[in-house]
């Protein structure tokens, strides 16, 4: 008989996932900070609003993680 090896992932916690959160907030809220002083270049304006769609995905994502109190 065969057996087949399951590899079990390891469970991503529910505070590992609100940390993620937290830094991922942290980075793109200071690289939207830092390219805001740089907006007359065309790069930085880009990463300006890319980093600023991300730093909202984030916070929807980290209030995500908490439970609603009625």
């Amino acid at each position: 008989m065969n057996q087949i090896n399951e590899t079990k992932k390891p469970k991503i916690t529910l505070e590992t996932k609100r940390e993620i959160a937290k830094i991922g907030m942290s980075s793109t809220l200071l690289l939207t900070a830092t390219t805001a002083l740089f907006m007359k270049n065309k790069t930085a304006k880009s990463i300006h609003i890319v980093s600023g769609v991300a730093l909202v995905g984030f916070c929807l994502y980290h209030a995500s993680l908490y439970p609603k109190v009625k």
